[in-house]
Protein backbone atom coordinates (compact mmCIF):
# COMPACT_ATOMS: atom_id res chain seq x y z
CA UNK A 1 0.00 0.00 0.00
CA UNK A 2 1.28 3.61 -0.76
CA UNK A 3 1.30 5.89 2.36
CA UNK A 4 1.84 9.73 1.72
CA UNK A 5 3.83 10.59 4.46
CA UNK A 6 3.60 14.51 3.89
CA UNK A 7 -0.17 15.30 4.49
CA UNK A 8 -3.02 15.26 7.11
CA UNK A 9 -6.78 15.54 6.62
CA UNK A 10 -8.88 17.83 8.15
CA UNK A 11 -12.66 17.87 8.94
CA UNK A 12 -13.96 20.42 10.37
CA UNK A 13 -17.70 20.08 12.79
CA UNK A 14 -18.27 16.99 10.22
CA UNK A 15 -22.09 16.20 9.57
CA UNK A 16 -23.44 12.92 9.80
CA UNK A 17 -23.26 11.91 6.00
CA UNK A 18 -19.54 12.61 6.73
CA UNK A 19 -19.62 10.41 9.79
CA UNK A 20 -21.61 7.57 7.85
CA UNK A 21 -24.00 5.07 9.30
CA UNK A 22 -21.11 3.67 11.79
CA UNK A 23 -17.32 3.68 12.68
CA UNK A 24 -15.98 0.96 10.05
CA UNK A 25 -17.30 3.16 6.93
CA UNK A 26 -16.51 6.15 8.41
CA UNK A 27 -12.84 4.78 9.07
CA UNK A 28 -12.58 3.15 5.31
CA UNK A 29 -14.14 6.96 3.83
CA UNK A 30 -10.72 8.52 4.91
CA UNK A 31 -7.32 8.04 3.18
CA UNK A 32 -4.63 8.76 5.64
CA UNK A 33 -4.01 10.65 9.46
CA UNK A 34 -6.97 13.06 10.00
CA UNK A 35 -7.71 15.69 12.06
CA UNK A 36 -11.19 16.13 13.31
CA UNK A 37 -12.21 19.70 15.17
CA UNK A 38 -15.53 20.09 17.19
CA UNK A 39 -16.21 23.62 18.38
CA UNK A 40 -16.46 24.12 21.88
CA UNK A 41 -18.49 26.55 23.64
CA UNK A 42 -15.17 28.22 24.77
CA UNK A 43 -13.40 28.26 21.76
CA UNK A 44 -10.17 29.90 23.66
CA UNK A 45 -9.53 26.32 24.74
CA UNK A 46 -8.61 22.97 23.48
CA UNK A 47 -8.22 19.29 24.32
CA UNK A 48 -6.79 16.79 22.11
CA UNK A 49 -7.75 12.92 22.05
CA UNK A 50 -5.46 10.46 19.85
CA UNK A 51 -6.33 7.49 18.41
CA UNK A 52 -5.18 4.37 16.14
CA UNK A 53 -1.78 5.12 16.62
CA UNK A 54 -2.21 0.87 16.37
CA UNK A 55 -4.50 -0.55 13.74
CA UNK A 56 -5.42 -3.04 16.11
CA UNK A 57 -6.66 -0.98 18.65
CA UNK A 58 -10.36 0.63 17.21
CA UNK A 59 -11.77 2.31 20.93
CA UNK A 60 -10.70 5.61 20.61
CA UNK A 61 -12.26 5.31 17.32
CA UNK A 62 -15.08 3.81 18.07
CA UNK A 63 -15.57 5.61 21.30
CA UNK A 64 -15.26 9.31 19.20
CA UNK A 65 -17.69 8.41 16.85
CA UNK A 66 -20.53 7.49 19.04
CA UNK A 67 -19.76 10.24 20.62
CA UNK A 68 -19.45 13.01 17.48
CA UNK A 69 -22.77 10.99 16.08
CA UNK A 70 -24.69 11.32 19.28
CA UNK A 71 -24.27 15.25 19.38
CA UNK A 72 -27.80 16.91 19.50
CA UNK A 73 -28.40 19.80 17.76
CA UNK A 74 -27.07 23.08 19.69
CA UNK A 75 -25.29 20.56 22.31
CA UNK A 76 -21.56 21.35 22.41
CA UNK A 77 -18.66 20.37 24.21
CA UNK A 78 -17.45 23.02 26.62
CA UNK A 79 -13.96 23.51 25.01
CA UNK A 80 -12.94 23.10 21.51
CA UNK A 81 -12.05 19.33 20.81
CA UNK A 82 -9.63 17.86 18.12
CA UNK A 83 -9.70 14.40 17.84
CA UNK A 84 -6.27 12.87 15.38
CA UNK A 85 -6.75 9.67 13.82
CA UNK A 86 -3.15 8.62 13.15
CA UNK A 87 -2.93 5.19 11.30
CA UNK A 88 -6.31 4.46 9.48
CA UNK A 89 -4.22 3.15 6.67
CA UNK A 90 -2.91 -0.49 8.77
CA UNK A 91 -6.38 0.01 10.56
CA UNK A 92 -8.50 -0.49 7.52
CA UNK A 93 -6.23 -3.63 6.13
CA UNK A 94 -8.16 -6.32 6.13
CA UNK A 95 -8.87 -7.99 7.97
CA UNK A 96 -9.93 -4.49 9.48
CA UNK A 97 -8.54 -3.71 12.93
CA UNK A 98 -6.15 -6.55 12.90
CA UNK A 99 -2.38 -5.24 11.84
CA UNK A 100 -0.72 -3.12 14.87
CA UNK A 101 1.42 -1.73 11.62
CA UNK A 102 1.72 -2.71 8.53
CA UNK A 103 4.32 -5.76 7.22
CA UNK A 104 6.35 -3.27 5.52
CA UNK A 105 6.01 -0.36 7.97
CA UNK A 106 6.81 0.65 11.59
CA UNK A 107 5.15 0.89 14.81
CA UNK A 108 4.58 4.95 15.11
CA UNK A 109 4.79 4.65 18.58
CA UNK A 110 8.43 4.63 18.24
CA UNK A 111 8.48 7.14 15.66
CA UNK A 112 8.09 10.43 17.91
CA UNK A 113 10.62 12.72 19.24
CA UNK A 114 13.89 12.61 17.16
CA UNK A 115 15.46 14.43 13.87
CA UNK A 116 13.89 12.16 11.83
CA UNK A 117 11.63 13.35 8.82
CA UNK A 118 11.13 11.01 6.54
CA UNK A 119 8.08 7.97 6.49
CA UNK A 120 6.35 6.94 9.59
CA UNK A 121 8.94 9.20 11.74
CA UNK A 122 7.43 11.97 9.47
CA UNK A 123 4.05 11.33 10.32
CA UNK A 124 4.94 11.34 14.17
CA UNK A 125 6.42 14.94 13.49
CA UNK A 126 2.82 15.96 11.53
CA UNK A 127 0.81 14.91 14.48
CA UNK A 128 3.04 16.33 17.28
CA UNK A 129 2.79 19.71 15.17
CA UNK A 130 -0.88 18.98 15.05
CA UNK A 131 -1.34 18.91 18.96
CA UNK A 132 1.21 22.01 19.25
CA UNK A 133 -0.50 24.35 17.18
CA UNK A 134 -3.87 24.42 19.41
CA UNK A 135 -1.97 24.53 22.53
CA UNK A 136 -3.78 22.18 24.72
CA UNK A 137 -5.14 22.29 27.68
CA UNK A 138 -4.53 18.30 27.64
CA UNK A 139 -3.91 15.29 25.23
CA UNK A 140 -5.34 12.02 25.98
CA UNK A 141 -3.79 9.06 23.90
CA UNK A 142 -6.35 6.19 23.43
CA UNK A 143 -5.37 2.68 22.97
CA UNK A 144 -6.01 -0.98 23.34
CA UNK A 145 -3.57 -3.39 25.51
CA UNK A 146 -2.63 -6.29 23.75
CA UNK A 147 -3.75 -9.07 25.54
CA UNK A 148 -7.38 -9.12 27.93
CA UNK A 149 -7.25 -7.35 31.03
CA UNK A 150 -8.58 -4.54 33.02
CA UNK A 151 -7.91 -0.39 31.48
CA UNK A 152 -5.45 1.54 32.94
CA UNK A 153 -3.78 4.83 32.25
CA UNK A 154 0.28 5.66 31.87
CA UNK A 155 1.98 8.91 32.38
CA UNK A 156 5.26 10.04 33.36
CA UNK A 157 4.51 12.38 36.23
CA UNK A 158 2.21 11.66 39.43
CA UNK A 159 -0.03 14.73 39.49
CA UNK A 160 -3.31 15.56 40.55
CA UNK A 161 -4.58 15.89 37.40
CA UNK A 162 -3.04 12.97 36.18
CA UNK A 163 -4.72 11.02 39.19
CA UNK A 164 -7.83 12.66 38.21
CA UNK A 165 -8.26 12.04 34.25
CA UNK A 166 -7.18 8.12 34.97
CA UNK A 167 -10.32 8.40 37.42
CA UNK A 168 -12.12 9.55 34.08
CA UNK A 169 -11.74 6.51 32.59
CA UNK A 170 -10.21 3.57 35.01
CA UNK A 171 -8.57 2.90 38.58
CA UNK A 172 -5.03 2.45 37.97
CA UNK A 173 -2.48 4.47 36.85
CA UNK A 174 1.34 3.08 35.66
CA UNK A 175 4.18 6.10 36.33
CA UNK A 176 6.50 4.84 33.92
CA UNK A 177 10.27 6.35 32.76
CA UNK A 178 10.26 4.11 29.81
CA UNK A 179 11.42 6.29 26.99
CA UNK A 180 10.44 3.93 23.55
CA UNK A 181 9.52 6.94 21.36
CA UNK A 182 5.81 7.13 22.17
CA UNK A 183 3.64 10.18 21.58
CA UNK A 184 3.17 9.69 25.78
CA UNK A 185 6.61 10.58 26.42
CA UNK A 186 6.41 14.33 24.52
CA UNK A 187 6.30 17.51 26.06
CA UNK A 188 3.16 19.48 24.66
CA UNK A 189 3.07 21.84 27.75
CA UNK A 190 0.27 20.27 29.02
CA UNK A 191 -0.90 16.93 30.83
CA UNK A 192 -0.46 14.28 28.78
CA UNK A 193 -1.86 10.32 29.50
CA UNK A 194 -1.95 7.22 27.56
CA UNK A 195 -5.55 4.99 28.14
CA UNK A 196 -5.45 1.49 27.37
CA UNK A 197 -9.08 0.79 27.75
CA UNK A 198 -8.39 -3.14 27.71
CA UNK A 199 -8.60 -5.86 24.57
CA UNK A 200 -9.79 -4.58 21.44
CA UNK A 201 -11.80 -6.80 20.59
CA UNK A 202 -13.87 -6.18 24.08
CA UNK A 203 -17.19 -4.29 23.66
CA UNK A 204 -16.23 -3.12 27.78
CA UNK A 205 -12.87 -1.50 25.86
CA UNK A 206 -15.39 0.87 23.65
CA UNK A 207 -17.36 1.78 26.61
CA UNK A 208 -14.48 3.20 28.29
CA UNK A 209 -13.63 5.18 25.75
CA UNK A 210 -16.78 6.62 25.11
CA UNK A 211 -18.01 7.61 28.68
CA UNK A 212 -14.29 8.83 29.37
CA UNK A 213 -14.76 10.94 26.01
CA UNK A 214 -17.89 12.08 27.08
CA UNK A 215 -16.83 13.12 31.04
CA UNK A 216 -14.02 14.81 29.91
CA UNK A 217 -15.74 16.74 26.93
CA UNK A 218 -18.17 18.04 29.80
CA UNK A 219 -16.28 19.44 32.70
CA UNK A 220 -15.04 23.08 32.15
CA UNK A 221 -12.41 23.28 34.77
CA UNK A 222 -10.03 19.88 34.50
CA UNK A 223 -7.76 21.75 37.20
CA UNK A 224 -10.39 21.11 39.92
CA UNK A 225 -11.68 17.95 38.76
CA UNK A 226 -11.31 15.29 41.58
CA UNK A 227 -11.63 11.94 41.59
CA UNK A 228 -14.61 10.68 40.68
CA UNK A 229 -12.50 6.43 41.95
CA UNK A 230 -10.08 5.69 43.87
CA UNK A 231 -6.78 5.39 41.61
CA UNK A 232 -4.12 2.77 42.68
CA UNK A 233 -0.70 4.05 41.14
CA UNK A 234 1.75 1.32 40.12
CA UNK A 235 6.18 2.51 40.00
CA UNK A 236 8.39 2.06 37.30
CA UNK A 237 7.36 -1.05 35.02
CA UNK A 238 9.95 -3.06 33.37
CA UNK A 239 9.63 -4.90 29.88
CA UNK A 240 9.89 -8.52 30.03
CA UNK A 241 11.19 -8.96 26.36
CA UNK A 242 12.17 -12.89 24.43
CA UNK A 243 15.34 -12.04 22.41
CA UNK A 244 15.86 -11.60 18.79
CA UNK A 245 15.84 -14.99 16.61
CA UNK A 246 14.18 -17.08 20.06
CA UNK A 247 11.18 -19.34 19.16
CA UNK A 248 8.20 -18.61 21.17
CA UNK A 249 5.50 -20.95 22.10
CA UNK A 250 2.62 -21.35 24.60
CA UNK A 251 1.37 -24.49 25.96
CA UNK A 252 -0.52 -26.21 28.86
CA UNK A 253 2.40 -28.24 29.48
CA UNK A 254 6.51 -28.11 28.94
CA UNK A 255 6.92 -30.66 25.33
CA UNK A 256 10.27 -29.83 25.21
CA UNK A 257 10.50 -26.80 22.73
CA UNK A 258 12.70 -24.72 21.61
CA UNK A 259 13.63 -21.17 23.19
CA UNK A 260 10.33 -20.02 25.55
CA UNK A 261 7.37 -21.71 26.32
CA UNK A 262 4.69 -19.71 28.04
CA UNK A 263 1.63 -20.82 30.05
CA UNK A 264 -1.28 -20.35 27.76
CA UNK A 265 -3.19 -18.35 30.21
CA UNK A 266 -0.72 -15.69 30.70
CA UNK A 267 -3.00 -12.73 30.20
CA UNK A 268 -5.21 -13.97 33.44
CA UNK A 269 -2.15 -12.35 35.10
CA UNK A 270 -2.82 -9.02 34.00
CA UNK A 271 -3.56 -7.15 36.80
CA UNK A 272 -3.46 -9.53 39.43
CA UNK A 273 -0.83 -10.40 41.68
CA UNK A 274 2.07 -12.62 39.85
CA UNK A 275 3.22 -14.43 43.07
CA UNK A 276 6.85 -15.11 44.35
CA UNK A 277 7.15 -18.80 43.55
CA UNK A 278 4.69 -19.05 40.45
CA UNK A 279 5.60 -20.31 37.14
CA UNK A 280 5.22 -18.49 34.23
CA UNK A 281 6.43 -21.17 31.63
CA UNK A 282 9.70 -23.34 30.38
CA UNK A 283 12.64 -22.41 29.00
CA UNK A 284 15.20 -24.77 26.84
CA UNK A 285 18.86 -25.32 27.94
CA UNK A 286 19.87 -21.79 26.83
CA UNK A 287 17.58 -20.83 30.15
CA UNK A 288 17.27 -17.06 31.49
CA UNK A 289 19.53 -15.93 28.15
CA UNK A 290 16.17 -16.38 25.94
CA UNK A 291 15.09 -13.32 27.78
CA UNK A 292 16.04 -10.17 28.90
CA UNK A 293 14.60 -7.10 31.43
CA UNK A 294 16.49 -3.92 30.91
CA UNK A 295 16.46 -1.03 33.43
CA UNK A 296 17.17 2.29 33.19
CA UNK A 297 20.33 2.15 33.03
CA UNK A 298 20.79 -0.42 30.49
CA UNK A 299 21.64 -3.29 32.41
CA UNK A 300 19.71 -6.80 32.21
CA UNK A 301 18.55 -7.58 35.48
CA UNK A 302 16.40 -10.48 34.53
CA UNK A 303 17.63 -12.57 37.43
CA UNK A 304 16.77 -9.83 39.96
CA UNK A 305 12.90 -10.74 39.01
CA UNK A 306 13.40 -14.43 37.44
CA UNK A 307 15.39 -18.17 38.39
CA UNK A 308 15.16 -21.18 37.02
CA UNK A 309 14.36 -24.69 38.66
CA UNK A 310 14.90 -27.35 36.05
CA UNK A 311 13.71 -25.65 33.12
CA UNK A 312 10.91 -23.74 34.90
CA UNK A 313 10.87 -20.24 34.73
CA UNK A 314 10.07 -18.92 38.37
CA UNK A 315 9.24 -15.30 39.92
CA UNK A 316 11.89 -14.49 42.32
CA UNK A 317 8.72 -12.12 43.62
CA UNK A 318 5.56 -11.03 43.67
CA UNK A 319 5.04 -8.85 41.04
CA UNK A 320 1.87 -7.04 39.04
CA UNK A 321 1.55 -7.87 35.30
CA UNK A 322 0.54 -5.91 32.70
CA UNK A 323 -0.05 -6.13 28.95
CA UNK A 324 0.80 -10.15 28.95
CA UNK A 325 -0.20 -11.17 25.58
CA UNK A 326 -1.32 -14.42 23.77
CA UNK A 327 -0.53 -12.52 20.43
CA UNK A 328 2.95 -14.04 19.28
CA UNK A 329 3.68 -11.63 16.62
CA UNK A 330 3.36 -8.41 19.61
CA UNK A 331 4.83 -10.81 22.55
CA UNK A 332 8.23 -11.39 19.58
CA UNK A 333 8.42 -7.29 18.36
CA UNK A 334 7.39 -5.74 21.63
CA UNK A 335 7.39 -7.25 24.64
CA UNK A 336 6.20 -10.68 26.30
CA UNK A 337 4.69 -8.27 29.11
CA UNK A 338 4.92 -5.20 31.59
CA UNK A 339 6.15 -6.15 35.31
CA UNK A 340 6.30 -3.86 38.29
CA UNK A 341 7.16 -5.41 41.73
CA UNK A 342 4.20 -6.06 43.83
CA UNK A 343 6.29 -3.50 46.43
CA UNK A 344 5.68 -0.71 44.17
CA UNK A 345 1.98 -0.09 44.45
CA UNK A 346 0.97 2.35 45.96
CA UNK A 347 -2.93 3.87 47.24
CA UNK A 348 -3.76 7.12 45.94
CA UNK A 349 -3.14 9.79 49.00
Amino acid sequence: MGIDFSEINILKDPDLFTLRSDYNQFLLSISGPTIIDISGQDQSRTRVFTTLIHGNEPSGLIGLHRWMTSLKGNSRPVTNLRFIICSPESASHAPIFSHRFLEDGMDLNRCFGTELDYGFFERANLIAKAIKEVNPEVVIDLHNTSGFGPAFAVSTNKTELALSLTSLFCSSLILSDIRLGALMEQDFGCEIITIECGAGSDPQAHEIAYFGIEQLTQIDDISSCHFNRNVDVFLQPLRLQIKPGIELHFNDVDEGLSGLTLVNNVEQFNFGIFRKEQMLGWVDSYGLSNLQIIDQYGDDVISEYFELRDNLLISKMDLNIFMATHVKNIAKSDCLLYLIPHKNKLPVD
